[in-house]
């Protein structure tokens, strides 16, 4: 049978969680959200015989952006195209929503060292809008519940703002969007936000100081989600406070001391 790509149902959820299990050493986040992707739409599923090996998502987001995640293959249909067939699909969907001016433009993040999605990337047109570390820590012993507060366009800090691994333009309709899918945390004056369910945190000053003040709340935010550390996202043009967020307790997934976070963006 010739690969065919249908939006996803619910009755995929098995075949998803399989691929869930094989991707980032069974870290990957795709079985926990199934079925808010489900609901959400624009969710799509690449079936080979009869069995789902492939995904993708698009997502909508402020600023007529066509965001691009989720998109995987199993580890053994790698290497026979399936990637690029599930790229292709969602170029043409978004050529399809910008006729319609739904979108402007397609995004997506990836890790640096992620080469079929660069390599694909590039090819495709998309060019690299903004640069970011990635950087754990472990929630540690001492831990300070934060309070809950509400975004207002004074917290969109950048032009291009991470919430998580999904990164939003500085305007308006971003600050409703947070209010929905986000949450503001605030400690000592201090803040920082990161997505409902998730612990890839982006502080609003991201000075080790800052951070260091901070990591009892992100450590008690982790906690209660059953994790054992969190993520900070901070931009690549504060790549000199890198020592000074190892000396806290941070470290890089890798031992480059580059950009490791590429956000990619194709105007239509």
């Amino acid at each position: 049978m010739e690969p065919i790509i249908r939006e996803a149902k619910p009755r995929d959820k098995p075949f998803i969680e399989e691929i869930s299990r094989l991707t980032w050493g069974g870290e990957d986040y795709l079985a926990r959200i199934f079925d808010e992707w489900v609901k959400d739409g624009n969710f799509y599923v690449l079936e080979v015989d009869g069995k789902v090996i492939g995904t993708a998502k698009l997502t909508i987001l402020p600023g007529k952006v066509g965001w691009i995640e989720g998109l995987r293959v199993h580890p053994d249909y790698r290497g026979r195209g399936y990637g690029r067939m599930i790229h292709n699909f969602i170029l043409n969907l978004g050529k399809k929503l910008a006729e319609k001016e739904v979108i402007e433009a397609l995004e997506f993040a990836t890790y640096f060292l992620n080469r079929e999605s660069v390599s694909m990337a590039e090819k495709t047109g998309f060019h690299v809008r903004a640069k970011f570390f990635v950087m754990s820590a472990p929630a540690g012993e001492t831990l300070e519940e934060p309070s809950v507060v509400e975004p207002s366009i004074n917290d969109v800090t950048l032009g291009t703002f991470p919430v998580g691994w999904r990164f939003l333009h500085r305007c308006d309709e971003t600050v409703e969007w947070l209010r929905k899918n986000a949450v503001l945390y605030e400690l000592n004056g201090l803040r920082f936000i990161g997505p409902k369910g998730g612990a890839t945190f982006t502080a609003l000053d991201p000075g080790p100081a800052v951070l260091r003040e901070l990591m009892p709340a992100m450590g008690w935010v982790a906690r209660e989600l059953s994790l054992d550390g969190f993520d900070v996202m901070i931009p690549s043009a504060m790549g000199a406070v890198l020592p000074g967020l190892r000396r806290v307790g941070f470290e890089l997934w890798d031992d480059k001391d580059e950009p490791n976070v590429l956000v990619f963006r194709k105007k239509i």
